[in-house]
């Protein structure tokens, strides 16, 4: 991990994107027509994992032809742009890092290679499932919560928690490029991040050169779960937002995430002066 100060994030190359345009360009294409009606999995089960690029090579074996990857137009990377929304104190990061069970995440979504951007509101809901709601959104306004975000955002959460609006700011960008992955048979799908920055007030973060392997389903295992299990590899207690806050600053408590942000991001805690 380094930190830089930099008017904006550059996108690294590294092992891993080289893998996941390897793979991309192996598998059969699946259009975003089609994953949006047979797998689009609003509300699902998420496990996280942490991959090398030997490792990510070997699981794509693993999965064989049962998964597609997700193409629109020629391109079957993209590059997604993340603000996130918290308090001016970072209540929505002390209920993750507290496991509350009340607990949701604010951001704007950008497809950067087609300039669609979304609002997006996470959940968690019952038995570990997230529940994501989103609507489409002006490009221009993505570092803002506008008026009928605002409303968008107060009804989810009223109907969710019973909870009203709290003041919100954005606090972080984050950027990477994706891959996804399809098995439109078992709706599953996996998504593949590499490259990942973080970025906030000038300040900017380079993640290791490691996968972000998220797995999506509807039942809570599926194929790539399993064959990731044979491999011996664990999901790990992991939140992209989470990580970044606690990269970007460093005298946070980050608890739960103290052992993987040292292991793979070559964090450590910087106390506060008295």
């Amino acid at each position: 991990m380094t930190a830089t100060r930099s008017a904006g994030p550059e996108v690294l190359a590294g092992s891993c994107a080289q893998a996941l345009s390897a793979a991309a360009g192996a598998a059969a294409p699946i259009s975003l027509e089609e994953v949006v009606s047979e797998a689009a999995l609003m509300t699902r089960v998420d496990k996280k994992f942490l991959l090398t690029a030997g490792q990510f090579t070997e699981l794509m074996s693993r999965l064989g032809d049962d998964f597609r990857i997700m193409q629109i137009g020629e391109r079957r990377m993209f590059t997604y742009e993340s603000v996130y929304f918290d308090t001016p104190d970072l209540e929505m990061f002390t209920a993750h890092k507290q496991g509350r069970r009340r607990r949701y995440k604010i951001r704007t979504r950008t497809y950067a290679d087609s300039g669609l951007c979304m609002f997006e509101a996470k959940f968690k809901g019952l038995r570990g499932q997230t529940v994501k709601h989103r609507i489409p959104y002006e490009l221009g306004e993505r570092d803002t919560i506008n008026s009928e975000a605002s409303g968008f955002l107060s009804e989810q959460l009223r109907t969710e928690y019973n909870q009203e609006l709290p003041y919100l700011e954005a606090v972080m960008r984050s950027d990477y490029v994706r891959g996804t992955l399809v098995n439109p048979l078992d709706e599953e799908r996996l998504t593949c991040d590499v490259n990942l920055v973080y970025s906030h007030d000038g300040t900017v973060v380079h993640g290791p050169d490691l996968f972000v392997i998220e797995t999506k389903t509807a039942a809570g295992r599926g194929a790539a779960d399993s064959a990731l299990a044979k491999m011996g590899i664990r999901p790990v207690s992991m939140s992209k937002y989470c990580i970044g806050i606690a990269l970007l600053h460093p005298h946070l408590a980050a608890n739960k995430w103290s052992r993987l942000l040292k292991q793979h991001f070559s964090w450590n805690r910087i106390a506060q002066p008295a």
